[in-house]
C-alpha cells in the first residue's frame, strides 16, 4: 500500500521549507469527509428553494466540481474522494458511502482500475434509472491505457462537462438549454489553462523533466516536455510496487548529474524512495513541482486548479533557464 502524507503545499512549485512525515492511508476512515456535499451552484446561481434536485455523485471530486458546475441549481452533488490523505488506489468505500452511491440519479467515474469500488457499489445495488458517466468509456480508451489519471488530459473534462450535461438533461428535460450553456462556459473557462500549456510548450520546447509516478503525464505530454523517468519507475511507485535498483540508480543520475530541468512528484503519496528524490533534487538545485492527485480544496475548482499546476511548471521551468538548456 502507498505511504501518504498529512502535509498540503501551495500550488507555487516550490519546495522551500520542506517537512514531510509519512503515514499509512486509512481510507475507510475518511469516507464521512469524502461524501461531504460540494457546491452545487459553482457559477454562481442559487437553488429555487424547495426544488428536487437531481442527485449527483463523482467518484473523485474534481468530477464532481465540474458536475456542479454543468448542474447549478438543479444537482445535488457529492463526492467519494476528496480528502487530499486519501489515495484513490487503495480506497475502500463504506455502508455510507455505498448508500450515496445507490441513490444517486447520476455518476461520474473515472474507469481504468483506478476507482473499481464504484463498480462494486453499483453492481451491488442495481439502478436502471441511474447514468453512469464512465470517463476511459467515455473518452474510448483501451482497458490496458497505462496512466489513469485522465483529468490532465486537455481535452478530458471538455468531454465528461458535454456528457454530464446530456445526461442532466435526460433527467430533466426542461432544463436541457440552461445545462448545455453552463457546459459551454465551462469550456470556454479553460482558456487559462490552454494557454498556460502552450505557453511551456513554446519557450520550452522538449524540456527534460523527471517524475515520482505518472500523475501529471498527460500535462507533460500535452506541454511538449521530455520525461527522462523510466515508465516502470513512475508505474511501480503508483502501484506501491519496490522498483527496480538500476532504474533507482537511473533517476538518481538524472537528478544529481543535473539532466532534468524540473522534478515532478505527487504530495499526495509518499515514501522512502519519493523522498530521496526529493532530497537529491534539493542537493542539485533543481526546482520541484508538488502535483495534486485530488483537486485541492477549498479555494480551487478544476479549471483554476489545473491553470495553476501548468503555470508552477512554467515558473519551475523559468528557475532553470539560466543555469541550463536541457
Amino acid at each position: 500500500m502507498k505511504r501518504k502524507t498529512d502535509r498540503k503545499e501551495p500550488l507555487t512549485g516550490a519546495d522551500e521549507g520542506w517537512r514531510r512525515r509519512t503515514r499509512r492511508a486509512h481510507a475507510g476512515l475518511l469516507v464521512t469527509a469524502a461524501i461531504t456535499v460540494l457546491v452545487s451552484g459553482a457559477m454562481g446561481v442559487s437553488a429555487a428553494v424547495g426544488a428536487k434536485k437531481i442527485v449527483a455523485v463523482g467518484a473523485e471530486n474534481q468530477y464532481a466540481n465540474v458536475i456542479g458546475q454543468i448542474g447549478g441549481q438543479y444537482v445535488q452533488v457529492s463526492a467519494m474522494i476528496s480528502n487530499p490523505n486519501t489515495d484513490p488506489h487503495t480506497f475502500e468505500a463504506s455502508p455510507a458511502a455505498a448508500a450515496t452511491i445507490s441513490s444517486a440519479d447520476l455518476v461520474v467515474q473515472n474507469g481504468l482500475g483506478y476507482d473499481t469500488f464504484m463498480n462494486k457499489i453499483e453492481a451491488a445495488s442495481p439502478n436502471h434509472l441511474r447514468l453512469v458517466i464512465d470517463v476511459q468509456r467515455l473518452l474510448k480508451l483501451p482497458s490496458k491505457t497505462a496512466n489513469p489519471h485522465l483529468w490532465y488530459r486537455p481535452s478530458a473534462m471538455v468531454a465528461v462537462a458535454k456528457a454530464v450535461a446530456q445526461d442532466l438533461g435526460k433527467r430533466a428535460p426542461t432544463h436541457l438549454g440552461y445545462f448545455l450553456t453552463r457546459a459551454r462556459r465551462f469550456d470556454a473557462s479553460l482558456t487559462p489553462w490552454y494557454q498556460a500549456i502552450a505557453q511551456i510548450k513554446s519557450k520550452f520546447p522538449g524540456a527534460a523533466v523527471a517524475t515520482s509516478e505518472p500523475v501529471g503525464d498527460y500535462l507533460l505530454q500535452a506541454a511538449g516536455a521530455s520525461n527522462r523517468t523510466p515508465w516502470t519507475l513512475q508505474a511501480d511507485i503508483m502501484n506501491g510496487v519496490d522498483p527496480a535498483p538500476q532504474e533507482v540508480s537511473l533517476q538518481d543520475g538524472l537528478l544529481s548529474q543535473h539532466r532534468v530541468r524540473v522534478f515532478l512528484y505527487n504530495q499526495q503519496v509518499t515514501d522512502t524512495l519519493t523522498n530521496s528524490f526529493l532530497t537529491l533534487a534539493r542537493r542539485a538545485g533543481i526546482p520541484v513541482v508538488a502535483l495534486y492527485e485530488t483537486m485541492p480544496t477549498p479555494g480551487y475548482d478544476y479549471q483554476t486548479w489545473m491553470t495553476a499546476e501548468a503555470r508552477a511548471l512554467y515558473r519551475a521551468l523559468a528557475d532553470r533557464e539560466s543555469t541550463t538548456r536541457l
